[in-house]
């Protein structure tokens, strides 16, 4: 057999094994379901203009590739032998917190840089120095990459180019550390997903647990263990692919402590709006208009989602009697607590609302055919879906009227725990199966 030959296959092997590593960790960002976001909430990801990406490509390796091998790293735990309780924002910081409160072995780690809101300075950071090196793979990798999905690598080679070293630099940290096992909050960012098969290939256990409710659109559930809240999301992953490892329902460990005090307010009076960054500002400020002007008599509260930098300061100039919430100073069920009504359009918020029986009413600020009804809520019940704002109107009217005290019933589908010996006790129950497969034969590496 020719020497060439034989080297060849081993080394074409290698190159396919990374090139569907990576459009792995990239899962979402090359599906269908993200080039069709909306066009001003995709250009804030990946502009259309390739000298935009290009300048947002070039600042990314001054300010990070760069900048982090200036940036000093000194974490407050041990992180050898530990259970890492992997972050990514906030909300997945909030979402594992119990998890350190509750076990010594467990400690809260980010990437180097890793945007995690106002607990940035508390978390724990995995070095991203070294990821400067695997930059030399990128022009092969694109072009693999154009080959397997097509004109879709190139318009989204800003984002190949974010992606790339993750993986290795997290195996080595990895082997480094050599960490009891990795618990996750979120499945489908590009470092999430590169330390996730970093972990498979070096034989660290991982498990996740639910943060947010989730889509048809996200990867294959691949975790050793994972925690959801209730039969919707294990249906949901179920219709994504296949369900890899053990899977235990426990509920919303997040809503434990507010289950109990529940809004018996018999008519609504004060409204919660939420938006998101798929929610266009003109929109959202021209139904907030129409709603004071309508529904005087009812108190409205708007709550940007915590990653979202737009400038709202004309909104608030233009709307004065217009109440406000600060996401990065209070999480989003104190902020249910002092409402009534939820007005909203694709966000989790409405389930959080549901469970505290306030009545959520599903509005799309700004429709796109893609995102109908995203988790359903509309489809199953929990939501009133609102198709115009006379109908949002006529909505909140008749809750104004006359609110249900029973509304949380309709959260059961995604709620494991509600009516159940276990409804508030979610944290205990995740706990207990965590450390049940922690401290099992299958979690060994």
């Amino acid at each position: 057999m020719d020497s060439s030959a034989a080297t060849a296959r081993p080394a074409t092997a290698q190159a396919a094994d990374y090139l569907n590593r990576l459009r792995d960790i990239l899962y979402v960002r090359l599906t269908d379901h993200f080039a069709n976001f909306p066009a001003k909430l995709l250009e804030t990801i990946s502009p259309a203009s390739p000298l935009k990406r290009l300048a947002r490509v070039a600042g990314y390796a001054a300010l990070r590739l760069v900048g982090h091998l200036f940036q000093p790293i000194r974490n407050p735990d041990k992180l050898a032998g530990a259970t890492w309780l992997y972050v990514v924002s906030a909300n997945n910081y909030e979402a594992l917190r119990f998890i350190a409160e509750a076990r010594p072995d467990a400690v809260l780690v980010a990437g180097q840089g890793k945007n995690i809101g106002r607990y940035g300075g508390v978390v724990n950071r995995l070095s991203l120095r070294r990821k400067i090196l695997y930059y030399g793979q990128y022009p092969a990798a694109l072009r693999g990459l154009r080959r397997l999905v097509g004109g879709r690598a190139t318009r989204f080679f800003d984002l190949v180019f974010y992606a790339t070293g993750y993986y290795e630099v997290y195996r080595r940290a990895l082997r480094h550390y050599r960490p009891r096992a990795v618990v996750f909050a979120n499945d489908h960012n590009d470092d999430a997903r590169a330390l996730l098969l970093a972990c498979r290939a070096e034989g660290v256990p991982t498990a996740y647990v639910q943060h947010a409710s989730v889509s048809t659109n996200f990867p294959p559930l691949g975790f050793d263990l994972s925690l959801l809240e209730g039969q919707d999301a294990l249906d949901k992953y179920r219709q994504c692919g296949p369900v890899r490892g053990r899977v235990a329902l426990v509920g919303m460990a997040k809503a434990d402590a507010f289950l109990s005090q529940r809004n018996t307010a018999p008519r609504v009076r004060r409204v919660a709006v939420a938006c998101n960054l798929l929610d266009e500002l003109p929109a959202v400020a021209d139904t907030l208009a129409y709603l004071l002007r309508e529904l005087p008599e009812l108190t409205f509260t708007l709550r940007p989602h915590p990653g979202d930098r737009r400038d709202f300061s004309a909104l608030r100039q233009a709307l004065p009697p217009l109440q406000w919430s600060d996401p990065q100073r209070e999480n989003v069920f104190e902020f249910l607590q002092t409402h009534d009504a939820l007005v909203a359009a694709d966000t989790s918020t409405h389930l959080e609302a549901t469970l505290l029986n306030v009545a959520s009413v599903y509005y799309r600020f700004s429709p796109t055919p893609t995102l109908a009804d995203y988790y359903g809520y509309a489809a199953h019940g929990l939501s009133e879906w609102a198709h115009s704002h006379a109908e949002l109107a006529a909505a909140l009217r008749r809750l104004a009227r006359h609110k249900p005290l029973d509304l949380y019933h309709r959260a059961a589908y995604y709620n494991v725990s509600l009516g159940t010996p276990d409804e508030g006790h979610s944290r205990t129950l995740a706990l207990r199966r965590l450390g049940e497969w922690l401290d099992g034969p299958a979690s060994k590496a």
